[in-house]
């Protein structure tokens, strides 16, 4: 197998003042199958992979003990027939939150802005790519899921096929959980500005700080506020008594999968994909596979076309499972 891999150093102009100062250039990895230095003749299609809460593009890369990295992965499945060649994008879209959603944020940056308005065309033009939609996927797990799933029903015109595996959704279920943790987490601290303060400063994230990080994200991500000149955002609780703050809690489920697909406007979206594809494992601790039933039952009471599959397992330590979903991907794009 004669792949490549290139990992590029991206300068994005829409990143460049983005409030939390993070990086505004960034690594782009990008795998080129085994054709694609040979026969210049040959366009391909393109998939955008999105990796999850706390992740990296390069992450992508990272050997796998009894496993694969991706690129391996794929060289595999394009030797075996499995999957088409097809160039894989792997964007860094890391916040120093810990992720972004792939939303635009007052108080993150405009990392849906980004994909779309410079990575995807980018892109395009430094390779020889299949630029129609329809030769184009986004796919990823987890909040990498969510992503893909937003982006898809946001831009049809950019993406015509995708898949969600274990995307953040239903969100009663799959953060609620987390909310008391967070506020606990900022009472002991004496606030969000000493938590923070003690959180950057750790030199190992403990366990009870993840939680507490993942609604702060979150915050920053489904209800900023540039009227908090502190923080950007708003909490989904009071900082004091705990309470839930029910009308932060409504603009996060203004992100909810479940919730959108209600909205005609993001049903005519999806009908407009070649192909959607689902899944989740059905031990999910993280409550996804209830999410993901809901949002599939909802799909079909809508006559919305989909593949969902649910399969035996928890969130973690799947990525064998890249070797079905890279495989329905590609030969839908191809």
């Amino acid at each position: 197998m004669n792949s490549h891999v290139d990992l590029i150093v991206h300068e994005s102009a829409i990143l460049k003042s983005n409030p939390p100062g993070d990086p505004y250039r960034r690594k782009l990895v990008v795998y080129l199958p085994p054709s694609y230095n040979t026969n210049t003749d040959l366009r391909y299609p393109v998939i955008y992979m999105l990796s999850g809460f706390m992740g990296f593009g390069t992450m992508f890369l990272s050997p796998q003990a009894w496993g694969y990295s991706l690129d391996e992965r794929c060289d595999k499945l394009i030797a075996d027939g499995k999957m088409r060649e097809t160039i894989v994008i792997m964007p860094d879209c890391f916040t120093k939150y810990g992720g972004s959603q792939y939303v635009n944020s007052s108080a993150l940056g405009d990392y849906e802005d980004y994909l779309i308005k410079e990575i995807v065309p980018f892109v395009d033009s430094h390779y020889r790519t299949k630029s129609e939609a329809v030769h184009r996927a986004v796919m990823g797990k987890s909040s990498g899921g969510f992503g893909a799933l937003q982006l898809a029903m946001k831009y049809p015109e950019v993406f015509s096929v995708m898949l969600c595996s274990a995307g953040d959704m239903y969100f009663e279920y799959a953060y609620k959980p987390d909310i008391p943790k967070c506020y606990n987490a900022i009472d002991r601290a004496g606030g969000l500005k000493y938590f923070l303060e003690k959180f950057f400063e750790a030199p190992k994230k403990t366990g009870d700080m993840i939680p507490a990080i993942n609604i702060i994200a979150m915050s920053a991500a489904y209800s900023p506020n540039p009227d908090n000149k502190v923080f950007g955002f708003d909490l989904p609780f009071d900082t004091t008594s705990g309470e839930m703050r029910n009308d932060v809690w409504q603009r996060w489920l203004e992100h909810d999968p479940v919730y959108m697909i209600e909205k005609k406007r993001w049903q005519n979206q999806l009908r407009r994909l070649k192909k959607i594809f689902l899944e989740c494992g059905s031990r999910d601790e993280y409550f996804l596979h209830i999410g993901a039933r809901i949002f599939t039952q909802r799909l079909k009471n809508f006559n919305i076309a989909h593949e969902y599959e649910e399969f035996d397992d928890g969130h973690m330590g799947t990525s064998y499972r890249y070797d079905i979903s890279l495989s329905k991907v590609s030969q839908a794009i191809s």
